[in-house]
C-alpha cells in the first residue's frame, strides 16, 4: 500500500515522489515527470528534507574518456504513450491504465503489494478489458505502422496472473490477429483462452465513456451478429506497443549510424547485429521489437561480433578473478544464516515472508535470518557475502526459487566470503510452494516454514567438496551446414579456433538452398553462395559432407565424435558442440497435395517464381491457405515464417503480373515486427485476405469453370455470412516447418533434450536460450524453432559467443557433487553400470578384486546408480543418505 508520508505527499503538492511500502523495506521507486524541478527548476523540497542525502539534483556532469575498439548499442525501447493521441481516455479516465501500469499493479513491490486495485476507489476490479495494438499497426498520426511483436503474449501473461490473483475475475481481450508466433507461445495462448471467464473478441475497439457514479468505462466494439455493442468494464488495460528509444536521432548522429524509417537502428539484412558503421553493433529491441529470449541471444551475438572485430587484442586486458583463501570450517559447529526472498510477486504475495524469517531464526543452529526483496540482485548477493563475514556464518540457506537457475550465483557468494561453496543449501519456496498454493496463503506460509526447516536440517550435514579442473580442447564441432551452422562456424573460426562442420547432405546450405529472396528483398542465393565460399576458404574450418554421426562420447571440454562422411570414418576431438541441424518442410496430405500438380507449397512456389514458370506467371487467380500442418493437435505450434513467406510470394507475383488475383486464406496473419508494413502493402496491391476457423477449414476439389480446369476452394465468409467458392489456377499451401527425424538420434548421441514438438529444448528459455542442460553443447537456428533468416543469424552468433566462453579458457571446472564407491561394500553386481546413462561407471581391478569405479569427470550426479545399488556401496556426494534423511526427519518434526 502507498504510505501517506509527509516527506513526499504533504510537502509535494504534485506528488512527484513515489514511496511504496513492502514488507522488506520502504522503496523510493521513482520521481516522475511531474517533478517541478525537472520541469521548471523549482521546489527541491524532497532534497531538503531527505535525511540521508539520497536525493541530489545538483550533481555535476563528470566527463570520462574511454578508449574502446568496438561499441554495442543496446538502448532498448520506450513504451508508446497513449496520452499523446488522447483517443483511449488514458490520463483522463481514472480506470484506464496501460499494460505497464497494470504490470506494476501485479507486482509485489507495486503500489498495493501485488493486489490488483482500481486507481479510482482502490477496489478489486471484477470485469477487466484489454485493448490490443494500442500504438501499433496504425497508420494514423501518432501511431506506429509496425507490429510491436510482444503485446499479444504479455497480455496473455497478465490475464493468467489476474486469474491467479482473482479467480472469479472476468477478462476480455479485444484483438485483431493473435500473434503467438514464438516457441511454446501457441500453447500459452491456449492456456489463457481456456481459463474460465476469459473472452477473446476479434474486433477493433474504442473507448466509449466514463460512468460518473462508478467510474467504470465503456468500450464499443463490433460483433458478427449484433453489430456495434457497448459494454461496461471496471478497469481497462491498454496493451501499448514499443517505440524506439528516446532521442534516437541524437544517438544516431553521435555514433554516426543510420536509422530505419521507424526510428530503430538500420541493420544489415544479412547480419542484423551490424549497424551501418563498422565496429558498432546493435542488440536487443534497438534492432526492432523483440521478446526477451531474442534480446538475450542477440546480446550474446553482439559479443561474438565484437570478439571477431577485436580478435587481435584478445587476452591483453583480461584479468582472472581471484577469490579469498577458503577457510576450513569442517570442525566448527554449524552456524547457519537463512535468507528468505520475496521474489517480487512470485513469493511475497502468497507467503508471509516476515513470519517465515521469524520462524527460521528459532531453528537449531540458525544464528541469523533476514528477508530480502530480491536475493539474486547484485546488492543482495553482496549483502549475503558481507553477512557471512560479519556473523561468522559457515553455512547458508537461501529460501527463494529453483536452484536450477540461481544456485551458481549464491554459491559464488560463499566463495567470495572464503567459505566452501558446497556449504550452501537452497530452499525452493517458489515452484514448490507459492506458485502451487496461490489461493492458500496461510497454508503456503506454513509450507514455506516446513521447506525452510528441512533445508536448515540438511545444511547441518553438508560437507566441503572440491570441484575438478579439466583441460579444454579448444576446437568446436558444428552439426549442420545451413546458414545457422555456417555462420556459427565462421564466427568461432574467425576468433582463432578450429571448427569441424558436419553436413548430412552433399552440399552446404540446408533449407536456404530453396529460398531465393527474403521479404526485405535480400538475394538469398547470392548471400548463401558468399557464405559457402567463406566457409570453404577458411583455414580453420574442416568440412565433412554426406556426414553421419556414429558415436558421441566425452564431456564438457573433451568430446570425441566418430563421423562417417564422404572421406571415410573420422574421429573428431573437440571441446564444444553446436547443434544446428535445421528443419524441413511438411509434406501435406491434405488439399489434394501430391495428387494435383497445381497444388504447391510456398517453398515450391518461390522456386517456380525464380525459374519464371510461364503457366504460373500467367495465372488468373492463385489462392494460398495458411497454417497447413501446424496449429493443430499433432503439431501444436505456429511455424512462425509462413505468413511472411506468403506475403513475400504474393508481392513478388504482383510485381510480375499486377492483374493476377491473389487471395490468402488465413487464421491469424502473424507478420510481426516490421513485416506488418509488407502485409499492408499487399493489401494495398489488392491481395485479398479471408479468415477461416480451424473447425471450418477450407474444402478443395478439382472442378471446371467455363471449360477451364480449376481448383475450387470453398470456405465461409464470416462477414457476409455466406459460403464462398474461389476458382484458382494454383493452390499454394503454407506447409509447416517441421523438425528432422534425425533430431531424436542426435538427442540420444549428445544427451540433450527435445521439446514436445521435437525441436531441441534449451536449458532456460530466457536465461540460457542457446545452451543445453548438457554442458558444452549449444543450439541455434531452426533446430531450436522456426525463424526467419535474420533471426537465425542472430542466434547463430549467440551460440558462437556461448561456445567461445568455454573454448577461450584453458580449463573448465566440473561439479564436486559426483558419485563415489565404497569398495568394501561393493559386490561387483554391475547394477550401477547398467543404470548410468553417461557411461561414467566401470569395473576396475583392486586389491579386493573387481570393483565398480566412478569416473568423476563423466558423472553428472543424477544418483540413479545409488538407487540401484543393493548394498548401498555407492553414494552421491552432497546428497548422502544422512543429508536426505535429516530433511525427512525435519519434515515430520512436529508429528
Amino acid at each position: 500500500m502507498e504510505i501517506p508520508d509527509p516527506y513526499n505527499q504533504d510537502l509535494s503538492s504534485n506528488k512527484a515522489v513515489h514511496i511504496y511500502f513492502s514488507q522488506a523495506v520502504p522503496l523510493i521507486t521513482y520521481i516522475d515527470e511531474s517533478c517541478l524541478y525537472l520541469k521548471e527548476k523549482k521546489c527541491l523540497i524532497c532534497e531538503g528534507v531527505c535525511k540521508n542525502e539520497a536525493i541530489n539534483f545538483h550533481q555535476d556532469v563528470e566527463p570520462a574518456d574511454v578508449n574502446v575498439g568496438a561499441i554495442v548499442l543496446s538502448p532498448g525501447y520506450e513504451i508508446f504513450d497513449p496520452k499523446l493521441r488522447g483517443d483511449f481516455g488514458y490520463g483522463k479516465m481514472e480506470n484506464v491504465v496501460t499494460s505497464l501500469d497494470f504490470e506494476r499493479l501485479l507486482c509485489a513491490t507495486g503500489p498495493h503489494e501485488g493486489e490488483v486495485l482500481r486507481p479510482s476507489d482502490k477496489q478489486h476490479p471484477h470485469k477487466i478489458a484489454w485493448i490490443q495494438c494500442v500504438g501499433s499497426r496504425q497508420v494514423v498520426r501518432g501511431g506506429n505502422s509496425y507490429c510491436s511483436a510482444v503485446c499479444c503474449t504479455y497480455t496473455q501473461k497478465q490475464v493468467i496472473l489476474t486469474k491467479d490473483h482473482t479467480p472469479d475475475a472476468e477478462c476480455t481481450i479485444f484483438h485483431n490477429d493473435i500473434r503467438s508466433y514464438s516457441k511454446d507461445f501457441e500453447r500459452f495462448y491456449q492456456r489463457a483462452e481456456n481459463l474460465p471467464g476469459i473472452r477473446f473478441i476479434r474486433s477493433y475497439a474504442s473507448i466509449g465513456k466514463e460512468i460518473p457514479e462508478s467510474k467504470n468505462v465503456t468500450i464499443r466494439y463490433s460483433t458478427a451478429g449484433d453489430g456495434v455493442r457497448e459494454e461496461e468494464f471496471d478497469l481497462v488495460v491498454l496493451s501499448v506497443g514499443l517505440n524506439p528509444p528516446a532521442d534516437t536521432e541524437k544517438l544516431a548522429e553521435l555514433y554516426g549510424i543510420e536509422l530505419n524509417s521507424h526510428g530503430f537502428c538500420k541493420t544489415n539484412p544479412a547480419n542484423p547485429i551490424e549497424t551501418s558503421r563498422p565496429g558498432i553493433f546493435v542488440s536487443g529491441a534497438f534492432q526492432g521489437p523483440m521478446d526477451i529470449p531474442e534480446s538475450v541471444f542477440s546480446a550474446s551475438g553482439a559479443g561474438s561480433r565484437c570478439g571477431e572485430f577485436l580478435d587481435h587484442m584478445r587476452g591483453k586486458l583480461s584479468k582472472d578473478r581471484i577469490y579469498p583463501p577458503e577457510k576450513d570450517v569442517s570442525d566448527e559447529a554449524a552456524r547457519i544464516g537463512v535468507f528468505v526472498c520475496h521474489c517480487g510477486a512470485n513469493i511475497g504475495r502468497v507467503v508471509d515472508v516476515p513470519a517465515t524469517v521469524e520462524y527460521a531464526s528459532t531453528l537449531p543452529n540458525v544464528v541469523y535470518a533476514e528477508e530480502q526483496l530480491f536475493s539474486c540482485a547484485t546488492d543482495s548477493a553482496e549483502s549475503i557475502t558481507e553477512t557471512i563475514r560479519e556473523k561468522g556464518l559457515n553455512r547458508v540457506v537461501v529460501a527463494a526459487c529453483s536452484p536450477r537457475t540461481l544456485e551458481p550465483l549464491f554459491r559464488d557468494t560463499l566463495r567470495e566470503a572464503g567459505i566452501n561453496q558446497y556449504y550452501f543449501e537452497m530452499a525452493n519456496i517458489r515452484e514448490h510452494c507459492s506458485w502451487v498454493h496461490t489461493r492458500e496463503k496461510e497454508d503456503a506460509t506454513e509450507k514455506a516454514k516446513d521447506i525452510t526447516r528441512m533445508s536448515v536440517a540438511r545444511a547441518c550435514h553438508l560437507q566441503p567438496l572440491q570441484e575438478i579442473d579439466l583441460p579444454v580442447n579448444r576446437t568446436a564441432l558444428v552439426v549442420g551446414g545451413g546458414i545457422a551452422g555456417m555462420t556459427c562456424a565462421l564466427s568461432i573460426a574467425n576468433q582463432g579456433h578450429e571448427v569441424y562442420l558436419l553436413e548430412k547432405d552433399t552440399d552446404l546450405g540446408g533449407t536456404a538452398r530453396r529460398i531465393h529472396s527474403t521479404l526485405e528483398g535480400m538475394d538469398v542465393q547470392a548471400y548463401l553462395g558468399d557464405l559457402v565460399r567463406k566457409v570453404y576458404q577458411h583455414q580453420f574450418i574442416h568440412i565433412y559432407t554426406d556426414a553421419t554421426i556414429l558415436e558421441a562420447t566425452g564431456y564438457v571440454g573433451n568430446f570425441v565424435t566418430r563421423v562417417k562422411s564422404d572421406i571415410g570414418v573420422t574421429e573428431v576431438k573437440h571441446g564444444a558442440t553446436v547443434i544446428a541441424t535445421g528443419a524441413g518442410e511438411y509434406r501435406p496430405t491434405e488439399y489434394l497435395y501430391g495428387k494435383d500438380d497445381r497444388v504447391l507449397t510456398q517453398l515450391e512456389l518461390g522456386e517456380q517464381i525464380a525459374r519464371g514458370e510461364e503457366n504460373l506467371i500467367n495465372s488468373r487467380r492463385i489462392v494460398m491457405i495458411q497454417c497447413v500442418g501446424c496449429r493443430q493437435a499433432d503439431r501444436n505450434y505456429c511455424a512462425r515464417v509462413c505468413c511472411s513467406h506468403a506475403i513475400k510470394n504474393a508481392l513478388k507475383l504482383k510485381s510480375i503480373n499486377p492483374e493476377m488475383d491473389i487471395t490468402i486464406v488465413f487464421r491469424d496473419m502473424r507478420t510481426y515486427g516490421f513485416s506488418e508494413d509488407y502485409y499492408r502493402e499487399a493489401a494495398n496491391q489488392d491481395v485479398k485476405f479471408i479468415r477461416y476457423q480451424p473447425e471450418d477449414k477450407p474444402q478443395v476439389e478439382a472442378a471446371e469453370q467455363d471449360g477451364r480446369p480449376v481448383l475450387r476452394v470453398t470456405l465461409p465468409d464470416y462477414i457476409l455470412g455466406k459460403k464462398l467458392a474461389l476458382d484458382a489456377d494454383y493452390l499454394v499451401l503454407a506447409a509447416a516447418v517441421i523438425p528432422p527425424e534425425e533430431n531424436r538420434e542426435i538427442s540420444q548421441l549428445f544427451k540433450i533434450s527435445l521439446g514436445p514438438d521435437d525441436f531441441f529444448k534449451e536449458a532456460h528459455v530466457k536465461l540460457r536460450p542457446v545452451e543445453f542442460g548438457t554442458e558444452g553443447v549449444y543450439l541455434c537456428g531452426l533446430a531450436h524453432y522456426p525463424k526467419h533468416i535474420p533471426e537465425v543469424i542472430n542466434q547463430a552468433y549467440g551460440a558462437a559467443s556461448r561456445a567461445l566462453t568455454l573454448l577461450s579458457h584453458d580449463i573448465v571446472t566440473v561439479s564436486g557433487s559426483v558419485c563415489e564407491v565404497n569398495e568394501n561394500d561393493c559386490v561387483s553386481c554391475g547394477a550401477c553400470i547398467t543404470a548410468c546413462t553417461y557411461g561414467a561407471i566401470e569395473f576396475r581391478e583392486t586389491r579386493q578384486g573387481r570393483k565398480a569405479w566412478v569416473n568423476p569427470v563423466l558423472c553428472k550426479g543424477d544418483g540413479l546408480c545409488c538407487a540401484k545399488c543393493p548394498t548401498n556401496a555407492i553414494f552421491l556426494k552432497h546428497f548422502t543418505d544422512e543429508d536426505l534423511l535429516s530433511q525427512i526427519d525435519a519434515a515430520f518434526a512436529d508429528g
